[in-house]
């Protein structure tokens, strides 16, 4: 992939991250900033992702090395996007392996689960716009451009600036031709060997996709896609790297393949959507008449991530795609990742439940309830308030940086709302304290992620309110928590109104108040978590891939 990295764009990579490279100021010595990066890299526990490919046909098989060679091509068009140019940031750690690794995981020189913290001396702080705007552009400077050239905003730009110094658009496909060429290519040929015929047709039009920015068609084909052995997820698809305006989308890939098992459990939920709509604790005013989203709900286990999905915190779970038109027509697809969901039950929740989750509850700390939950956080993102507001702008649009963290905020209550509620009717065996018990140490697992995380603020918010209102409860002498169970089911239906509300009137200044006010760690709960770090629970997880390096050479 060296050619690719090389050979990306030159309009893509000019006038990036200037001040990025070599800040001023008093360097640390190199045994501090080795122990910085370690301290970067200690954060994380090691999954070896080479799931079982045996039951797949041998042109199967080659496909998914194939769609792991396309997926590579996303993370140069990913490092333009995160830092700017991939060899210099590797320069700054000189001879030390130990920065080189941490640059490589974190794509950048920037903690990812320390609130995008410097990890190398002399470095500037991560622009709010990452790689997507000038560095030197302000807001104002922006919205008066982008009143002239609506393209400024398009997902699918990078904003740069002309020869005459002025705001310009250039489109994905043109930035990152190279990387987008390479990618094509892979998943044209993965196509004619694939045995599902659907998803060969699906990877033909995403390749056409990412050649034109135009993704509607590939869109409505993935979402078609029903049984098929082997998925991707690839291209600009998550927003959350732009945290000035939130309208940049990422550039990530997911190869994956399915597990038969997990998905026939999941399957007879499908159906429960549109009741679970209706039963949202909230005035009719605030939400949708009908989910946003289709009924597909499957497990697999992941081959391979690249981009923004092996960014930092890895996502255990898909709900796509984005387009809300396609959504509210067609449907969504929600894929579970079991390996990644696995793997961080028993390195990181286990742990945490036995630092901080008391002694009377931790048994209902559970890989079942662990699953189910974070299954019904993707199934949360179509319920709840309309996609499109009474005024016809897009939600998200409207919420601008206040959007990612609220919605993820929104998922993870509604999807406990949702539990609860399927608990009752006796189509969940579990017990509903396991599902409340286990989204407490969820919270705690996924506030670790630090301030750069959209997840982290949106849990962040809910513990606050949760601890408000006495739903979760803290030990004095212990610092451990419990969860009082009728307290917690008032506090979700309290917290789901707010947010609701918030989303479905587009009030983004609100909503940054609100995040801004409760989305924060306070002082108890962050010397509550410094234990985890002390007994070295790791923050999540990273990969060894399908015969590919952490470092993906």
């Amino acid at each position: 992939m060296a050619g690719l990295r090389s050979a990306l764009s030159l309009v893509a990579v000019t006038v990036l991250f200037a001040a990025c490279g070599g800040g001023t100021g008093d360097a640390p010595g190199a045994a501090e900033v080795s122990s910085r990066a370690e301290a970067s890299l200690e954060k994380y526990a090691t999954l070896r992702l080479n799931p079982d490919l045996s039951s797949l046909s041998k042109d199967d098989q080659a496909a998914v090395q194939l769609l792991i060679e396309a997926a590579e091509a996303m993370n140069d068009a990913f490092w333009i996007e995160s830092y700017g140019d991939r060899s210099a940031a590797e320069r700054l750690a000189g001879s030390r392996a130990w920065e080189l690794d941490a640059i490589r995981v974190n794509y950048g020189p920037w903690d990812r689960l320390a609130n995008d913290e410097p990890f190398i001396g002399g470095v500037a702080a991560k622009p709010a716009g990452a790689g997507f705007y000038p560095t030197d552009m302000t807001k104002r400077e922006f919205e008066a451009a982008a009143a002239r050239d609506p393209r400024l905003r398009d997902p699918y730009t990078l904003v740069r600036r002309d020869t005459s110094g002025a705001l310009s658009a250039i489109a994905y496909h043109q930035a990152f031709s190279v990387a987008v060429g390479a990618a094509a290519a892979k998943m044209r040929e993965a196509a004619a060997l694939s045995s599902h015929a659907g998803f060969a047709r699906y990877l033909r039009l995403r390749a056409t996709a990412i050649e034109t920015d135009d993704y509607r068609a590939s869109d409505e084909a993935w979402v078609a896609l029903f049984d098929n052995p082997i998925d991707l997820i690839l291209g600009p698809i998550d927003p959350a790297e732009d945290r000035l305006f939130g309208y940049k989308r990422a550039h990530l890939a997911y190869v994956v393949v399915r597990s038969t098992e997990w998905t026939e459990r999941m399957s007879r939920f499908a159906g429960r959507l549109p009741d679970l709509q209706r039963a949202l604790p909230v005035d009719s005013r605030y939400k949708a008449k009908a989910p946003v989203g289709g009924s597909d709900l499957a497990a697999w286990d992941v081959v391979f991530q690249a981009g923004l999905a092996n960014a930092g915190a890895k996502h255990i779970a898909q709900d796509l795609p984005s387009d809300q038109g396609i959504r509210a027509s067609r449907g969504s697809r929600r894929l579970q990742f079991l390996n990644s969901t696995r793997a961080k039950f028993e390195q990181i929740m286990v742990p945490i439940s036995q630092a901080l989750i008391d002694p009377t509850q931790r048994e209902h700390v559970t890989f079942e309830a662990f699953f189910t939950n974070q299954m019904f956080h993707e199934v949360a993102h179509g319920l709840g308030a309309p996609a499109i507001l009474a005024d016809g702008r897009p939600m998200a649009t409207a919420m601008g940086a206040a959007s990612a963290p609220l919605e993820e905020g929104k998922a993870d209550v509604l999807g406990l709302y949702a539990v609860s509620r399927l608990v009752q009717t006796g189509e969940l065996s579990s017990r509903a304290l396991d599902y409340q018990v286990t989204f407490l140490a969820g919270i705690l697992r996924s506030v670790r992620f630090g301030g750069g995380s959209a997840r982290a603020r949106g849990g962040m918010l809910l513990f606050n309110h949760f601890r408000d209102r006495g739903a979760i409860l803290r030990e004095p002498a212990t610092g451990m928590y419990r969860v009082d169970p009728d307290a917690m089911n008032r506090a979700v239906a309290d917290i789901a109104g707010i947010i609701l509300q918030l989303q479905a009137t587009g009030a983004a200044q609100a909503a940054g108040a609100l995040l801004a006010e409760r989305g924060l760690v306070s002082t108890e709960l962050g010397s509550d978590l410094g234990r985890l770090v002390a007994l070295g629970i790791p923050h999540d997880i990273r990969f060894e891939q399908a015969n590919h390096a952490q470092t993906m050479r």
